[in-house]
């Protein structure tokens, strides 16, 4: 068992850590107001962070099994097991929107989540895959900082009757799963050695600083969108 003490000092860790990457961006730029077309684009990319996972997370798992670091390759193997079928969440939403949804996932891949994914995967690549946990860790936080009020506004901007935000409900604070998720994290990590500790604390410093940077191209218009968007409606939309 963890002490209080040790669990408390480690999520303080952690979460300093991505409050010191907020502060670090210093960016005045500001995406588009959010329009129902571009929740679309921003489905596509919840779709592509959820897809890999499981498979990215194994590739740690078996890394940390073969250097007899159990606790990690048990949290890992566990995370890919937890994360399986959420991309299929996405794919519902998006055809939910009257879109193709395969179509539309291989058309579009936005830019911070591509840069999320290959952060990911080079960490898994890694004979120490550590910096997983610190991926891991930050994106499951962040999501708990995602409350009802959010997702209704989200839903007031969709049409009437459109059920299009399973994917967000489930990596919410709303979820439960997913606040259990942050706190079984935080007591994997209270587990293991300080060093290691720092090490997904600097982690998970460099997983927000790309999730909180805005992308060094323009951002991509409602126009440019529904133009690639206006063939992949689905016939009964149309």
């Amino acid at each position: 068992m963890i002490e209080a003490d040790t669990l408390t000092k480690t999520k303080k860790l952690l979460d300093h850590a991505i409050v010191s990457a907020w502060h670090a961006v210093k960016s005045d730029r500001r995406p588009p107001a959010l329009t129902p077309t571009r929740w679309v684009w921003r489905l596509a990319g919840f779709y592509h962070l959820c897809h890999s996972t499981p498979r990215i997370m194994d590739e740690a798992r078996s890394h940390f099994a073969a250097a007899n670091r159990q606790s990690l390759a048990q949290w890992a193997e566990q995370k890919a097991i937890e994360e399986a079928g959420h991309d299929v969440l996405a794919l519902r939403d998006i055809r939910s929107m009257g879109y193709d949804a395969e179509a539309v996932v291989e058309a579009f891949y936005p830019p911070a989540a591509k840069a999320l994914m290959d952060y990911f995967a080079q960490s898994a690549q890694n004979s120490d895959p550590i910096d997983c946990v610190g991926y891991s860790y930050t994106a499951e936080r962040l999501g708990t900082c995602i409350g009802e009020a959010y997702i209704q506004k989200v839903e007031a901007l969709l049409p009437e009757g459109i059920n299009a935000t399973r994917c967000l409900r489930v990596h919410s604070a709303i979820s439960t799963t997913e606040v259990q998720h942050v706190k079984e994290t935080v007591a994997m990590i209270a587990g293991l050695t300080d060093q290691e500790r720092d090490r997904v604390a600097k982690a998970c410093y460099q997983a927000a600083l790309l999730r909180f940077s805005p992308p060094q191209e323009a951002y991509i218009s409602d126009e440019e969108l529904e133009n690639v968007l206006r063939p992949l409606e689905l016939t009964q939309y149309k």
